[in-house]
């Protein structure tokens, strides 16, 4: 068995578009969206232990280990691997190099990369399929990372279907605020009817497709966001991903967005990624 897995990345996501369509009985928001993979991320370290204990080896501020989404997937899968008779833990270092409240999936994705990781290395050998289900316990979004490759996204997030995206450059800024996924969606003035759309209607289009549904209620309840997408608008089809607070720009080559950077106002956090088009561990992963 292998004992250590070092440096598994855990990329962003970026909403290309992300469309409110209506809300189910239970509370849950029905979405239409394209989850963008892209190279920027936060990275983690996976060693075995044998003592069945989950231990978390990093300080994380505001994210206590018995509430963080890494050691919850790890539990999750330990139950499956005793299941099987295993008698296995885990120690876990994170390098969260993500803003917390940005909208770029860090918590989602750090989790799905716990999935992937300690089913390789405890060999409980679950599908793709199944580690996704596990994941959707647990958040609606960890499923698209395990899925491993940009989707178009519908339900509450977890019905995805592959899709090619263009191979942009990004420029991301970071307004200096953290938003709670909550407050955004439980807002009187989110509007909950956008037309639904088909995949078909993305990939056909020249320009950028749809619009984020929750930017304007961020936008209001979150200045430095409006502040932010305002100034990035002069360079192009500025945008907010998620629920907030990261904002983006597309743009077709790297120095289109390093010569944006280097204008950035000093009061925000600004970089560059690119799109990606696989999850870096879907090897990992069984189909």
């Amino acid at each position: 068995m292998v004992r250590i897995l070092n440096n598994c990345p855990a990329p962003a996501k970026l909403n290309l578009f992300l469309h409110v369509t209506g809300r189910r009985a239970d509370g849950y928001h029905l979405l239409q969206s394209v989850f963008q993979l892209i190279d920027k991320g936060d990275v983690l370290h996976f060693a075995v232990r044998d003592d069945n204990v989950i231990q978390r080896s990093t300080e994380l501020d505001g994210v206590p280990a018995e509430s963080d989404l890494v050691v919850r997937a790890a539990r999750l899968l330990q139950a499956e691997a005793k299941k099987q008779g295993k008698v296995v833990g885990a120690e876990i270092a994170v390098e969260k190099n993500l803003p917390m409240g940005g909208g770029l999936g860090g918590g989602s994705s750090d989790a799905a990369t716990t999935l992937i990781a300690l089913n390789h290395l405890w060999q409980t050998g679950l599908a793709r399929a199944e580690l996704m289900a596990i994941g959707l316990q647990l958040g609606a979004d960890i499923p698209f990372f395990i899925f491993g490759q940009n989707a178009f996204a519908e339900g509450i997030g977890e019905a995805l279907v592959a899709v090619e995206t263009p191979k942009h450059w990004f420029i991301v800024i970071e307004p200096g605020v953290s938003v709670p996924t909550q407050q955004i969606f439980s807002a009187t003035e989110l509007t909950r009817d956008t037309k639904p759309v088909k995949i078909s209607d993305f990939s056909g289009a020249l320009e950028s497709f749809g619009k984020n549904d929750l930017q304007v209620v961020a936008a209001n309840l979150f200045p430095p966001i409006a502040e932010a997408i305002k100034w990035l608008q002069q360079y192009g089809d500025a945008r907010m991903t998620g629920s907030g607070a990261c904002v983006f720009c597309p743009f077709e080559q790297e120095q289109q967005v390093d010569a944006v950077l280097a204008t950035v106002p000093p009061q925000w956090k600004a970089w560059k990624a690119q799109a990606m088009s696989h999850h870096p561990l879907a090897y990992l992963t069984q189909k």
